[in-house]
This record gives C-alpha cells, sequence and structure tokens, in this order.
C-alpha cells in the first residue's frame, strides 16, 4: 500500500487531506510568528523624536565640553594678588590688641585699706595693678602699693574679689609677693619671658589700672635697658631697669610691661616726673622679670 506524502506538490490541497504549513526546518511557531517590529519606522513617530531628542542632547553636550576653557594653573603671582586682596579688605587684629587679649586675665586690680582718722572705716589707701604669676594665686606688685595697708583686695578679671596678704617682699626692687585667699575656677597665670634678647626699638605693652582706671592698655617701645631711677624724695635707688615710652601713671605700678606676644618681660614701678605733676611724661622704669621672679624664689630662665 502507498503512504501518502507528507507535503503534497501542489498547491491546493486534496480533499482528503488537511492542509499542512510547508516544512522548511523551521518551528511552526517561529514561522507563524509576526515579523519584528521596525522601531524607526513612519509608523512609530513617538520613537523617532525620542531619538532624535537623545541626539540633539548629546550634541549640546560635547559642544558644551568643547567650549569650556581649559583651566589654568595657579601661580605664586596669583597666590600673592590674593593675599594682598585679603590685606586690603579685611581689617585684622593689631599685634597691640592680640598681646593685651593674652595678658589680660593675668592682670588683677590691688587695693590697699587702713583705717580711717575714726579707727572704725576701711579707707582705700592706694590703687595699684598686680599680675598672677603662678595659677594658685601668687601675683607680683610694687611694694609701694600695698606697704602699710592692713587690709588688701584685689579684683580678678572676671570680677572675683578676694582678700590677699603679703607672702614676701624685695624692697631693694620694689617688689611684693601677694597671696590671694579665693581665686577664680579657671585662673590663668602669665608667661613670663627672659629679658636677654631684648633691644631698644622692641615693642612692647604696659597693661594696668591708671587712676583706677582699666584695665587700660598703651603701647611703645623699649627706649634703653639697666637704667637706674631714685625716687623723686632722694631715698632708695633702683638699679638695672628697663626704661619704656609706652603711657605709664599712678596705678600702672605693679602692673605687666609684655612682648607683642603677651609675655611679661617687666613689673612697672616708676614714672619719672621732673615736676610734682605726678603725670607721664615719656619715661617709665620697670623690673626685669628675672629680678621679680627671684623675689619669691623662683628663676624661669
Amino acid at each position: 500500500m502507498r503512504r501518502p506524502a507528507l507535503y503534497s506538490s501542489s498547491s491546493r490541497p486534496s480533499q482528503d487531506q488537511t492542509p499542512k504549513p510547508p516544512d522548511h526546518g523551521v518551528p511552526a511557531a517561529q514561522a507563524l510568528a509576526p515579523p519584528a517590529p521596525r522601531f524607526f519606522s513612519a509608523s512609530n513617530p513617538r520613537l523617532l523624536w525620542l531619538a532624535v531628542l537623545v541626539l540633539a542632547v548629546l550634541l549640546l553636550i560635547s559642544l558644551s565640553l568643547s567650549l569650556r576653557p581649559t583651566q589654568r594653573r595657579l601661580t605664586q603671582a596669583d597666590i600673592n594678588a590674593a593675599v594682598l586682596k585679603t590685606l586690603e579688605t579685611v581689617q585684622l587684629p593689631s599685634a597691640e590688641s592680640k598681646a593685651y587679649e593674652v595678658i589680660r586675665p593675668s592682670v588683677v586690680r590691688v587695693m590697699g585699706y587702713g583705717k580711717g582718722k575714726d579707727g572704725a572705716e576701711d579707707v582705700e589707701m592706694g590703687v595699684g595693678t598686680g599680675v598672677v604669676i603662678v595659677d594658685k594665686g601668687i601675683i607680683l606688685t610694687n611694694l609701694h602699693v600695698v606697704q602699710g595697708a592692713q587690709t588688701i583686695k584685689v579684683v580678678f578679671s572676671d570680677g572675683l574679689e578676694s582678700t590677699a596678704d603679703i607672702t614676701g617682699t624685695q624692697p631693694e626692687n620694689d617688689l611684693a609677693v601677694l597671696q590671694a585667699h579665693k581665686i577664680p575656677d579657671d585662673m590663668i597665670a602669665a608667661t613670663m619671658r627672659s629679658t636677654g634678647d631684648l633691644a631698644p626699638g622692641d615693642h612692647v605693652l604696659a597693661v594696668g589700672y591708671p587712676f583706677g582706671i582699666g584695665p587700660s592698655a598703651s603701647a611703645g617701645v623699649i627706649s634703653g635697658l639697666k637704667r637706674t631711677f631714685r625716687s623723686p624724695d632722694g631715698g632708695q635707688a633702683i638699679k638695672n631697669l628697663i626704661q619704656f615710652d609706652a603711657a605709664a601713671n599712678p596705678g600702672n605700678s605693679g602692673g605687666p610691661l609684655v612682648t607683642m606676644d603677651g609675655e611679661v618681660v617687666g613689673i612697672v614701678t616708676a614714672i619719672f616726673n621732673p615736676n610734682q605733676q605726678r603725670s607721664f611724661v615719656g619715661i617709665a622704669f620697670a623690673v626685669p622679670i628675672e629680678n621679680a621672679a627671684s623675689a619669691i624664689g623662683m628663676h624661669p630662665f
């Protein structure tokens, strides 16, 4: 019996046979699948415009990068010009103001009291200045500020007031050492500096309570070294003094003379008065800090 052919050679199937798809080695499902869509054909304008937009953005980015100027490397001249511009437009604190801020927490007002004529009331005998040199409340001042006082009071930079005792003196340099009974919790002692490298012309700052006003600062220079000063009454002469021209007046006695770093190089002790007005005429003297520190048995250098 003859076996029927799988595919007929005729385009029309015979009446007793079911039409079958041609077999060319392709699965039937694939052969019957519709053709893949053409994304950029005129039948899909939305995708076409999207492609145009993407190309336009890429073109703009490319143009922007090509037109961007090449970054120039900074030169020393550029840096110098920027620094100069900053100095011209920004107000920097002066060396004097920085020195004042360093020493200010260590400066104290010193007041001596005695009995009045009625013997009952404490009377202020004088006002001077002191400087804390040990954070336990040890203060250097002038002997003539506290000499003869029955009660001594000191006022610290934060306003704390305390009584104090004299714990040592050095009459040959008009110095006294005080110990405060109370001190601030954040007490800051001054930094002392050797006078070995001081020279005439060096800038200094005198800080104290002239006429009880202060703390006040006055600036000047070292005028000379190893000077001798004799008190107006012709008494004892004090030797090896620093002469300076920063304004000092009654009340500055015992205060610190400091460098532009805020470090103490001397204790202000006297002003030169060719007249009897007790006013500053441009010549003042300070005891070198080496001598002052030795008054409490310490030599810091």
